[in-house]
């Protein structure tokens, strides 16, 4: 036979590529164990490279009419130190030397302060104070017709949306000074607001303490009458003057819980929406999307046309 016709044809699907052409396989196509080189991955990104640019484009397009259709808020902050509690025993020059002894102090309690400060109590009585029910449902209120035009909104969501939204405290641990700020959509109310919080947060505990101090002084002045015991009537005298000091310097003392050490300025930049970044956060997004599409309409046609092979 001839020689030639022993030697084994071989099949277009079984013979080596041509010299300078590298593997066979598409170098776009994963191979059958379905792994990729890193240059593979970068051939697959470049050949679609105009489609990731115009989509990663069309999000930052479309971010930036979204971020300038925000609403801007603005911050205003005070910065305030617990009152320091001062002692009867310096006006006893003034007062008497009963004074020193009985320790007389005021101004509240700093934890109980705040935690007043962030009541819901305290937020609704602001709230409704201040008239801010159609200032925070701005959008359901008619000014014309001075009326909603829906229902009227709770006031227990009010004052979760001002607790939650509009005011935050925050007090440092080292120093002891507490930080009240409020954002809102107009700079001027947000300054306005914080100052009269604070205002009101003394008021509120001053009238309380004054209440207090006044229904002791009564019952304490009735006892004294009920009594002929001379060594109650001193104890009841010492007590009696304590309360008195307290009625006074709380009437003449206005920071009653905090001191303002720095009061809201009407502030000149924006708190919120972060224009920038909601535009770098878009471009990252619609990158990373046009990404992952091309990688798995890519893997589709892949398999696909190994299974009409």
């Amino acid at each position: 036979m001839n020689e030639s016709s022993s030697t084994p044809t071989e099949s277009p699907m079984q013979g080596t590529s041509e010299p300078g052409h590298g593997d066979s396989r598409n170098p776009t196509q994963f191979d059958a164990a379905g792994d990729a080189s890193l240059l593979d991955l970068w051939i697959i990104l470049w050949r679609r490279k105009w489609w990731i640019v115009g989509l990663t484009s069309l999000f930052i397009a479309l971010s930036i009419p979204y971020a300038y259709m925000q609403v801007e808020w603005y911050r205003a902050n005070v910065l305030l130190a617990p009152s320091e509690k001062k002692s009867t025993s310096g006006i006893t020059g003034q007062l008497g030397g009963l004074a020193a002894l009985a320790g007389v102090t005021v101004g509240g309690d700093n934890a109980e302060s705040l935690a007043i400060l962030q009541s819901r109590e305290f937020a609704a009585a602001f709230i409704e104070e201040q008239n801010l029910l159609t200032v925070l449902y701005a959008d359901k209120w008619d000014p014309q017709s001075r009326s909603w035009i829906t229902v009227e909104p709770d006031m227990r969501d009010a004052v979760e949306y001002f607790n939650k939204n509009v005011t935050s405290v925050n007090k440092d641990s080292t120093s002891g000074l507490v930080t009240l700020m409020v954002q809102w959509t107009d700079p001027q109310l947000a300054a306005a607001w914080a100052d009269l919080l604070v205002r009101q947060l003394n008021e509120h505990l001053r009238q309380r303490a004054l209440v207090e101090a006044e229904s002791n002084v009564a019952y304490l002045q009735s006892e004294l009458s009920k009594t002929n015991v001379m060594t109650l009537q001193q104890s009841i005298g010492r007590l009696l003057e304590a309360e008195l000091q307290k009625v006074m310097l709380a009437r003449g003392n206005e920071e009653f819980a905090f001191r303002v050490i720095d009061k809201a300025q009407v502030p000149k930049k924006r708190f919120k929406p972060n224009r920038t970044l909601i535009v770098v956060l878009a471009a990252f997004l619609g990158g990373m999307l046009s990404v992952l599409i091309v990688f798995a309409s890519h893997a589709v046609r892949t398999a696909r046309d190994r299974v009409t092979r």
